[in-house]
């Protein structure tokens, strides 16, 4: 008994300092490519500190993740149309995991780790910004405002060409977070989204006076505040979130329109929705440490209760023509706390195309003419709101004078009609 006891005390104590002493392991390696950065981000069996620097010449980044070791061989990555040329490991001391990345051109290396969320476990993610794009970007910031300068007087020139009307359309999820999951094809919400949104951009910018702004346009992650700032930045006129839910169970069926909502959720399955929503972040891989002040405050803001009006009306153009498309969900636009939808000043709108858990839905969903027939009952709940607004709106009156929206005089309001818009 003394022996086995010795042997069970020794087996503990040796078990216990093989797990204090355990390196974390680093099991796989993604990319995803954006317009603006390529994204690296390693699955991990544990969280790490970790060092970043840059080397020129050639160009290079390095980073040290401390305890740490390759589980196996990290996958051969496709260069193509990245900044990244390959990756490199090292051990340049012991417990140190050493990841070199060659690169074809000068970046700023941006690197977070991550917690466990979703389908995912512990992650480091690296940004690589292109460095040319951020310094040209910046100077264009820092220029300073030319004086005015007196020209001699001329003849009036002609009227300038009437503002087009923006359309944001949001593509959900994407890169990282795949959204939902079908249960027949495991078919992926952000595939069915992006579809959805370029047929739609498509017939937005077929319309004379339109112009469609695919916040995203490939299989990447764009963190929820940067969807509504880059819809504020171009100055859109509407914001659309396109999505397609699952919920438990196979029986739920139907379109559904959502808006803001500055006192709660208007009901259990609206406000299960935006914290699944809000909490895409974690997944797609957004670091929470970082935001703008003045960027917090109008995500704390929710007092832009005419925009929250507007978005309200125009979903209901939009359930309107949905209708014509499929089966509706509910009759009315619901609301609730979604941070995708908090631009202060753009009425905005999330919309479930249907409910890719349905296996029956789901099957719609991966077909073509399903996403066209949608993408034209959105641009018809478009157009019908532009109509509705012709002339300028109350959302127009909030907005700078640059920001009006208005109809041309003697538009037709007719489905068919051609919707020429100024401002």
């Amino acid at each position: 008994m003394k022996l086995l006891r010795a042997a069970v005390l020794f087996s503990l104590l040796y078990f216990t300092s093989f797990i204090a002493d355990a390196a974390v392991a680093v099991h796989n390696l993604r990319q995803w490519r954006a317009p603006d950065h390529t994204r690296l981000v390693f699955d991990l069996s544990g969280p790490l500190e970790h060092r970043v620097f840059v080397l020129t010449d050639p160009d290079r980044v390095v980073i040290d993740l401390d305890d740490a070791e390759l589980s196996s061989p990290l996958p051969e990555l496709d260069s193509s149309g990245s900044l990244l040329a390959a990756v490199r490991t090292g051990k340049p001391e012991g417990g140190t995991l050493r990841i070199v990345l060659d690169l074809k051109a000068p970046a700023q290396p941006r690197t977070f780790v991550l917690g466990p969320a979703g389908q995912y476990g512990h992650r480091l993610v690296i940004d690589l910004l292109d460095s040319n794009a951020v310094e040209e970007e910046s100077k264009a910031a820092l220029q300073p405002e030319s004086p005015p300068v007196r020209e001699p007087k001329r003849a009036p020139a002609r009227p300038a060409a009437p503002k087009a009307f923006v359309v944001a359309i949001d593509a959900g999820h994407g890169g990282e977070d795949p959204g939902a999951l079908g249960r027949r094809y495991r078919t992926r919400e952000k595939d069915v989204t992006l579809a959805i949104a370029r047929e739609l951009a498509r017939l937005v910018n077929q319309k004379p006076g339109m112009r469609a702004l695919l916040i995203r346009d490939g299989d990447y992650y764009v963190g929820l505040q940067n969807r509504f700032s880059k819809a504020r930045a171009h100055r859109a006129d509407l914001f659309i979130s396109i999505h397609a839910d699952a919920v438990p169970g196979r029986q739920a069926s139907g379109s559904s329109v959502y808006a803001l909502s500055e006192k709660g959720a208007t009901d259990a399955m609206a406000r299960q929705l935006a914290e699944k929503e809000n909490a895409a972040d974690l997944i797609g891989g957004v670091t929470l440490n970082d935001k703008d002040e003045v960027l917090a405050k109008v995500l704390l803001d929710l007092s832009h209760t005419k925009t929250i009006q507007d978005s309200l009306m125009f979903g209901g153009d939009l359930l309107s023509e949905l209708r014509r498309v499929g089966p509706i969900h509910t009759t009315h636009v619901r609301q609730a706390g979604f941070a995708v939808l908090k631009a202060p000043d753009i009425p905005s709108v999330l919309i479930e195309t249907a409910f890719i858990s349905n296996p029956a839905e789901e099957k719609k969903l991966r077909s073509a003419r399903f996403q066209r027939q949608m993408a034209q009952g959105i641009f018809q709940g478009i157009e019908r709101y532009a109509v509705r607004n012709a002339g300028g709106s109350a959302t127009a009156a909030n907005r700078s004078p640059s920001r009006g929206t208005a109809l041309a005089q003697g538009e037709s309001a007719s489905r068919g009609g051609s919707a020429v818009v100024s401002r």
